[in-house]
């Protein structure tokens, strides 16, 4: 996708506003980040090159040898493992050439990668659902087998509750050639319903504290909006953004989606941390602009950083 803005202005924060295409929420973000007195500049990042004799090592359709202030990444392309690993070295790149991107490189890692997410969340010490990712059919026959009880198979890199399936024995396990990459992810099902209804918690978090929140409800245990749960808002709880805010901290992220649900007992457990969250939802719950938001949020840290490089003494 090419850039849609060329740079130019003197003194107006550049932002590159990395999506995989210009849709309702990338445009919003873009109207968010112009209406904040910022250039933006649109762009997947299959249009930006490595170049070593470049001035940065990087060029940027639009900024040239030149690099943005910072970059804010909505959605990234698929791709092959050479495609999606060029992409998020680039943004690797840009970290150390000291440019703000949010989320950076290693947090979309760490969220994009269900074990290395449930890895993290589990080392901080934080309540989550055990589980396992294995290469074998038979162990996973085996964690099946020993489990006795229910666990979600999900795509290791899996999005909006495509592909999930509820695992009671072995029998219901899909053949390998059917898991994708040939990697099983196997989560405990904590989930109950409720006079037939199921639900869990979507707790948005921006620059360390909690910006909406909202319940999904749905009729089966598959309660992602995009499958056709419903959004609704609920009441300050602190348990649950506490929660939240420390599985952020837990996966390197400063803007991120997480999924929670209460167990049978009320106790909240952490599911998944989206690096890169929708919200449609959210904004329907909270009456929240969430894109104004996330720009507001993105330039105020972009402020803060040039006053400490341009006064040390304020750190």
């Amino acid at each position: 996708m090419p850039l849609s803005a060329e740079p130019g202005g003197a003194g107006k924060p550049r932002i590159l506003l990395v999506t995989a295409n210009l849709d309702r929420h990338a445009r919003e973000l873009k109207d968010a980040f112009e209406a904040g007195g910022a250039l933006v500049v649109t762009s997947g990042l299959a249009d930006v090159g490595f170049d070593t004799g470049a001035r940065h090592g990087l060029v940027f359709p639009g900024f040239g040898e030149t690099l943005p202030d910072a970059v804010c990444v909505r959605t990234m392309d698929g791709g092959s493992f050479e495609a999606v690993t060029r992409r998020l070295s680039i943004l690797h790149a840009l970290g150390r050439l000291g440019v703000l991107v949010s989320n950076d490189a290693r947090a979309i890692e760490n969220c994009v990668d269900k074990a290395m997410t449930s890895f993290l969340i589990a080392k901080a010490g934080l309540p989550t659902p055990r589980s396992w990712t294995v290469e074998s059919r038979a162990e996973a026959e085996r964690i099946v087998a020993a489990e006795n009880r229910a666990l979600v198979l999900k795509p290791l890199f899996g999005a909006q509750g495509k592909g999930l399936r509820l695992i009671g024995s072995i029998d219901d396990l899909p053949p390998h050639d059917e898991i994708a990459g040939g990697v099983f992810y196997l989560q405990r099902f904590i989930g109950h319903s409720s006079d037939g209804r199921w639900s869990d918690y979507r707790v948005l978090v921006s620059q360390g504290r909690v910006v909406a929140a909202m319940r999904r409800e749905a009729a089966c245990w598959i309660t992602n909006i995009k499958q056709g749960a419903s959004a609704h808002a609920i009441e300050a709880d602190r348990e649950l953004e506490d929660l939240a805010i420390a599985a952020t901290t837990a996966v390197g992220g400063d803007f991120c989606g997480v999924d929670l649900l209460k167990d049978a007992s009320g106790r909240p457990n952490v599911l998944e941390v989206n690096s890169m969250p929708a919200w449609t939802g959210l904004k329907k719950a909270s009456g929240l602009d969430i894109a104004a938001v996330r720009a507001k949020d993105l330039l105020g840290a972009l402020a803060a950083r040039r006053r400490v490089r341009e006064h040390p003494a304020l750190t």
